[in-house]
């Protein structure tokens, strides 16, 4: 089943401030989420509500899995030092 994968405005705004070489790291692992929303290297984040995260260099991907609608809603991208701050 392919998972249809959704930004937030926030998100989409951070993935367009990002170097190229990120920006193009970041949207290859976004679109491996497609097939496998769960891959091994992702972690839910405890605290939360239920958010996943995943690691690509020194960025961070936040997303929110809806398996009812098939659908992933990616919450925040950002470096590592600042992404769970402005949570």
């Amino acid at each position: 089943m392919r998972y249809t994968v959704e930004l937030t405005p926030s998100a989409a705004r951070r993935l367009k401030k990002l170097d190229p070489a990120a920006r193009a790291r970041i949207r290859g692992t976004i679109e491996l989420l497609h097939d496998n929303p769960r891959p091994p290297a992702a972690t839910q984040l405890v605290g939360g509500g239920g958010e996943w995260r995943v690691r690509t260099g020194d960025y961070r991907v936040i997303y929110d899995i809806d398996d009812h609608i098939v659908r992933i809603l990616v919450v925040a991208i950002g470096h590592r030092k600042d992404i769970y701050r402005r949570r």
